[in-house]
C-alpha cells in the first residue's frame, strides 16, 4: 500500500516596482518575515519578480541583469533558504556573459546545455547596442535548505516581450529532489504555450510541449514562475500571449470582489495547456508516432499507472507599461486519466502576500 506525506508550498504574491529591485527585495522580506525554519517544503518567487517585466528593449533591461550566483536574486534566495530550512526559487534575468561552463562545476544537478549558450559580452553596464545577439536570459535558480545554488533554468518558450534581450534556454529538465517533493519541473510562465514555430492543431493534439514532459518524466511537482497578464477580453489567449487591459500604474477601481477572487480564465487556462496530465485519455508522443489506438497510456512501450501531478503556478499582480499582471497564484492536482483538474489553493487577482499550502502525495 503507497503511503503518503504531505508536501507544504509557500507562494508570495505581489506588484514589484519595475527597476526597483532593492525595493522590491525589502517587500519580499517584510512579506515573509513571520516565516519560522521549516514551516514549507519550497518558498516559491515568480519570474523576474525583483526586476520587473515590461522592459521596452536590450537597453532598458540591461543594467539589470544578473549574475546567478551573486546576483541580488540569488543572494537574496539563498539567505532565505538557510534562515527558513527550505527550498526556494525565483525568477531573474541572466547576463549572457556568465555561461554554463562557469557554472556546471559546482552544482549537483545539470545545467543548460554550452551548445545554447548566447555569444558571451564584455560587462553587464555595456551598451546592447553594441551587440548582434542575445544579451541574456529569462532565468529562475533553485537554492537548497543549506543555501547552496542547486540548479538553473532558462525559459525555453519566449515571450514577445522576452525576444528583445534573451535567447531560449535548452529545454525542459527534471530534478530529482527529496521527498515530499521529488521529481520537480521548474517552468517559466509562456513555457505553457508553445514555440513560435509550433501550430496549435486542436484540443487533442495540442502540441502540450510542457505537459508531455511531464508525462514522459513522470513529473510529481510542477513549478510554474509566472508574470503572466491579464486578456484584454474574453477572445484573447491571455497570459503571455495575450493584450492586457491599459490601466493607469497606481490605479484603484474600488473592486475588492475582483481583489480577492481569482481570474477564473486564466486558471482555465492554464488547466487547458496541461491537458494531457488529467485528460480521460491523451495520446502519448510514443502513441501518436506509432500510430497506436490504445486506450492505456503508453511511454515507451511500457503501460503506467495514473500519476499525481502537483502544478504551483506562482504570479505577480500590479501594471507595467499599460500591461495589467492577473496575480491568481494558485495550486492544482492533475490526476492522469481522471478527466479533470482540481483546484487545490489560488489567491486573488491583486491579493499581496504568501499562501501556505499544504497537499498530501503518496511517496
Amino acid at each position: 500500500m503507497a503511503t503518503t506525506t504531505t508536501l507544504r508550498v509557500g507562494v508570495v504574491q505581489f506588484a514589484p516596482r519595475i527597476g526597483k529591485v532593492q525595493a522590491n527585495i525589502a517587500k519580499a522580506r517584510e512579506l515573509c518575515k513571520g516565516l519560522t525554519p521549516r514551516c514549507v517544503d519550497l518558498l516559491c518567487f515568480p519570474e523576474m519578480i525583483f526586476t520587473g517585466y515590461v522592459f521596452p528593449d536590450a537597453a532598458s533591461i540591461s543594467p539589470y541583469l544578473e549574475h546567478p550566483r551573486t546576483g541580488p536574486t540569488s543572494t537574496f534566495c539563498a539567505e532565505l533558504a538557510r534562515r527558513l530550512e527550505c527550498y526556494v526559487t525565483a525568477g531573474f534575468p541572466e547576463h549572457s556573459e556568465h555561461d554554463s561552463n562557469s557554472l556546471a562545476a559546482p552544482l549537483p544537478l545539470p545545467l543548460p546545455s554550452p551548445a545554447t549558450t548566447a555569444p558571451p559580452t564584455s560587462t553587464p553596464t555595456s551598451s546592447p547596442h553594441n551587440h548582434t545577439g542575445p544579451i541574456g536570459f529569462n532565468s529562475a535558480v533553485l537554492y537548497s535548505p543549506t543555501g547552496e545554488p542547486l540548479t538553473l533554468y532558462r525559459k525555453s518558450n519566449l515571450f514577445e516581450t522576452d525576444l528583445s534581450w534573451a535567447a531560449p534556454g535548452s529545454g525542459f529538465t527534471v530534478l530529482d529532489l527529496p521527498p515530499p517533493l521529488g521529481k520537480t519541473t521548474i517552468a517559466i510562465c509562456n513555457d505553457l504555450n508553445v514555440h513560435n514555430s509550433a501550430v496549435w492543431n486542436s484540443l487533442e493534439d495540442g502540441p502540450y510541449e510542457l505537459a508531455r514532459h511531464c508525462v514522459r518524466e513522470e513529473t510529481r511537482l510542477l513549478v510554474l514562475l509566472n508574470a503572466w497578464l491579464k486578456a484584454r477580453n474574453e477572445d484573447d489567449e491571455g497570459g503571455d500571449e495575450g493584450e492586457a487591459k491599459r490601466t493607469e500604474e497606481g490605479e484603484d477601481n474600488g473592486d475588492d470582489d475582483v481583489e480577492l477572487e481569482p481570474n477564473w480564465e486564466t486558471l482555465n487556462w492554464w488547466a487547458q495547456r496541461l491537458r494531457p496530465t488529467w485528460a480521460h485519455h491523451h495520446p502519448t508522443i510514443t502513441e501518436k508516432e506509432n500510430g497506436d489506438q490504445r486506450t492505456e497510456p503508453q511511454i515507451n512501450g511500457s503501460s503506467i499507472e495514473p500519476k499525481d501531478l502537483v502544478v504551483v503556478a506562482c504570479n505577480r499582480f500590479g501594471d507595467e507599461g499599460g500591461k495589467t499582471f492577473v496575480g491568481s497564484s494558485a495550486m492544482l492536482m492533475m490526476r492522469r486519466g481522471s478527466g479533470r483538474p482540481r483546484l487545490l489553493h489560488a489567491m486573488g487577482e491583486r491579493e499581496e502576500g504568501i499562501g501556505i499550502w499544504t497537499v498530501p502525495v503518496r511517496l
